[in-house]
């Protein structure tokens, strides 16, 4: 398919109720990884991927699974049709898939993704770190402590929490990987809080690399620029989700299956000398070190 072409110059105008929305509901509907080609590049491993039902979730774990690995995939309530989708899927190219549904802004709902992806499994190798949630807001004045407190603990309390209760079960070789954005790099006029989140993310992400790299594993990050999933929909107005990734130099947003050679390179041996780095995929928006 000839992404480009599909989609240059933007995309109809439409918007869900909620997010992080579903992606069956789209139209167009994304482009996710079914042709990708796996080389057994993780086969063997496990990995735990939050958002895995749509989006860029669902893409990771769709190219992960075509790889070798098994998935346990979470999603929080009301993405059902999303996940069974995907558990399909990754279904279909021999991997194992688990569900660990639940709200990740609570600490025990990370310690339980943990521990039964590891009861399951019989182990980790791969976290990705991929939820998220965004609330477009121009002026800071309406920014209020509910939707701050939500922001902070979905996008990055859960990640410190993840991540520290994967580690009694990572070891050497094993990698975690999280999104980060391009709005913590150039700055989003509407997104205050979102890429407040982001730009912890790289802080924390370079941080923990340095932290874990005499145990030998690494930590390294993923910087989408403007993605067609199902949270553009479900927060942004119609106007601006007609307009949606038109503003880069390819005029057009990326595809889900656009994003899955960084996460797929991250996580096996090909990157085995990369920790603490953030591959940016933004169709040319930033480009920066």
């Amino acid at each position: 398919m000839n992404i480009q072409k599909r989609q240059l110059g933007g995309q109809p105008k439409q918007t869900q109720a909620k997010q992080p929305g579903i992606e069956s509901e789209m139209d167009p509907l994304p482009v996710q990884p079914l042709d990708y080609k796996g080389a057994e590049k993780l086969k063997g491993q496990v990995s735990l991927i939050t958002g895995g039902d749509s989006g860029i979730g669902r893409a990771v774990a769709l190219a992960y699974a075509k790889e070798g690995a098994d998935i346990a995939i979470n999603f929080v309530s009301g993405e059902e049709s999303d996940a069974e989708q995907t558990k399909e899927w990754i279904e279909q190219e021999g991997a194992d898939c688990l569900f660990v549904p639940g709200d990740i802004t609570e600490e025990d709902t990370c310690k339980q993704l943990i521990e039964k992806t590891v009861d399951h499994f019989g182990k980790l190798d791969i976290l990705v770190n991929n939820s998220a949630v965004q609330y477009p807001t121009d002026d800071l004045q309406d920014i209020s402590y509910e939707q701050w407190d939500k922001t902070f603990k979905t996008n990055i309390y859960a990640i410190f929490h993840l991540t520290k209760f994967a580690l009694p079960y990572l070891k050497e070789g094993n990698s975690i990987i999280n999104t980060t954005s391009v709005n913590p790099y150039k700055g989003n006029p509407e997104l205050i809080d979102y890429t407040a989140t982001k730009g912890a993310i790289v802080g924390f992400t370079r941080s923990m690399a340095a932290n874990l790299v005499e145990q030998g594993i690494r930590v390294n990050m993923v910087a989408p620029g403007p993605i067609w999933t199902p949270l553009i929909p479900s927060t942004f107005d119609e106007e601006k989700v007609g307009k949606f990734g038109t503003d880069t130099p390819m005029n057009r947003p990326g595809q889900p299956s656009e994003l899955v050679g960084p996460y797929v390179l991250l996580a096996s041996k090909e990157g085995s000398y990369m920790t603490g780095q953030c591959i940016h995929v933004n169709g040319g928006q930033i480009m920066t070190s």
